[in-house]
């Protein structure tokens, strides 16, 4: 389904597309206030986004925080979960993060996502937590 996946950083004139995703899997799909999505630190953060067949399909952002990238509001469209979307996403977050010269990406990520995260190489740090009323796990890996 997710053949010809594409991802790379996009410019802030496509974070409206990267917000309409968002909007989709996190609020509409998941129940997810728009206020807690809507932090203020987009314009901060390098965008990325995945296309399929000239499609936007899924979406991420890193941030930098006390000298680790953070990957942030990673999102596939339900259609296109299980193909290596998020995958390739993480991916170019990655390599993004190397970059800039750190060698470390966090992840806050949702307990359905763990199991993800951790085929990726992230290992859990600390304890669940709740975020948006959602169960997380931090997780963690060397880039």
């Amino acid at each position: 389904m997710a053949r010809n996946v594409e991802a790379d950083a996009v410019g802030i004139e496509n974070l409206s597309i990267c917000l309409a995703l968002r909007r989709a899997v996190f609020v509409d799909e998941q129940g997810v206030d728009p206020a807690v999505d809507a932090d203020g630190r987009d314009e901060e953060c390098t965008q990325f986004l995945a296309w399929a067949s000239g499609m936007p399909i899924g979406t991420a952002r890193l941030r930098v925080v006390d000298g680790r990238g953070k990957a942030e509001r990673v999102a596939v469209l339900d259609d296109y979960r299980g193909h290596g979307v998020g995958r390739t996403l993480m991916d170019v977050v990655e390599a993004g993060a190397r970059a800039r010269g750190l060698d470390t990406v966090f992840v806050h990520a949702q307990r359905a996502a763990v199991s993800f995260y951790a085929r990726l190489g992230y290992a859990a740090t600390g304890e669940e937590f709740d975020e948006a009323g959602i169960p997380h796990q931090a997780m963690q890996k060397r880039v």
